[in-house]
């Protein structure tokens, strides 16, 4: 799919956050849910407009229905359906509460869903838990036994930080028994209730990336990376600079994804919310291909510091979130990636932990 989206055109990932309800208070939480719905959230009526305007991108659209807890809106199986009878690839991203019953995801695919993400921060119900909410981890396993049962792909969600990384084999581990076809590995950013916990160093970071790299090659599900390009970077260095990759480029905020506030606010990504125009009064995909954030965020010459000089900018880019997170910034270097490109000299972003700012390839 990379070799055939033209990013500039059609984001290769739309993120409706279609409430931002939830029953769980995890401790990252971008969006800082609470249990009750907003009142200016999309009507059903808006959503199908969205949804509507959206199609103008093409065939097979990928959109992911997220939140807060999708399961929160009582519409949420009439949005699917339309989305799906429009041609959308339905996917949704419900949270791991007692409401998640194995009736419910049989209704989720009934209704067109074609994927569900389930996230999983630790192998262990009490880690997890501590994470996510109380009983979390035992919904979020019945509801990854339900997905099989109805033949519904699977795909994991894990974050990353100081709390969570040592747990990363054992998830590993759970991942495959689960079944799931692909393990989504993100990488903190520091918003929301986020900016409480602690990331991991750049060297950590670059660490993770090497032996994700190495699950990939072992393993039968797919791995990727969520605001935390240089992975591909990583990998280009591994392989000997497959010249394959390096012609795709990756996706980062507002080149190849688009986010959708509950509000209708369209940001770059659901962590950099800085936003480019709301669909209520302007359609998502002139807001995607013409707003001046969106296309400056698709100009990797326009990126700043070692971002900028770095020979790996166009399949990389760094994440543009965590910059603007960092910096307020979103064209400014990405303070997570230790890689210094060879001969520059210019300034290095704040360290994601103090001390390793990076080690310069010189």
């Amino acid at each position: 799919m990379f070799d055939t989206v033209d990013t500039d055109r059609r984001p290769l990932v739309l993120i409706w956050e279609v409430t931002q309800a939830c029953g769980l208070a995890c401790r990252h939480c971008r969006a800082n849910a609470k249990p009750a719905r907003h009142s200016d959230e999309l009507t059903t009526t808006e959503g199908k407009r969205l949804l509507e305007d959206a199609a103008e991108f093409g065939d097979g659209q990928l959109v992911v229905l997220s939140g807060g807890d999708p399961l929160a809106r009582d519409d949420l199986l009439e949005l699917v359906a339309a989305g799906d009878e429009l041609g959308h690839r339905m996917t949704i991203t419900p949270s791991g509460t007692a409401s998640l019953t194995p009736e419910r995801v049989q209704s989720l695919s009934d209704a067109g869903v074609e994927r569900i993400a389930l996230s999983l921060d630790a192998a262990t119900r009490e880690s997890h838990d501590r994470f996510r909410g109380e009983e979390s981890f035992e919904s979020t396993m019945a509801a990854a036994k339900a997905a099989g049962e109805a033949g519904l792909p699977l795909q994991i969600n894990t974050t990353v930080c100081a709390e969570t990384v040592e747990a990363l084999p054992d998830v590993r581990d759970r991942v495959r028994e689960l079944g799931a076809v692909l393990w989504s590995v993100f990488f903190l950013v520091p918003v929301g209730r986020g900016r409480i916990l602690d990331p991991i160093s750049p060297a950590r970071a670059e660490a993770v990336m090497e032996w994700l790299h190495g699950v990939a090659v072992e393993e039968r599900f797919g791995v990727k990376t969520t605001e935390a390009p240089f992975y591909r970077r990583v990998g280009l260095q591994e392989s000997g600079n497959d010249s394959a990759i390096r012609r795709r480029g990756g996706i980062t905020a507002g080149r190849g994804f688009a986010f959708v506030s509950h509000a209708g606010e369209t940001y770059p990504s659901g962590f950099l919310p800085r936003s480019a125009g709301n669909v209520r009064e302007r359609s998502v995909v002139d807001i995607y291909r013409n707003a001046d954030l969106f296309e400056n965020l698709r100009e990797p010459d326009l990126l700043r510091g070692k971002c900028g000089a770095c020979e790996f900018r166009q399949v990389c880019g760094g994440s543009r979130s965590r910059a603007f997170a960092t910096t307020g910034d979103p064209l400014e270097s990405d303070p997570l990636c230790p890689y210094v490109p060879e001969g520059y000299d210019g300034e290095l972003p704040a360290a994601t932990t103090e001390g390793e700012a990076g080690v310069r390839n010189v």
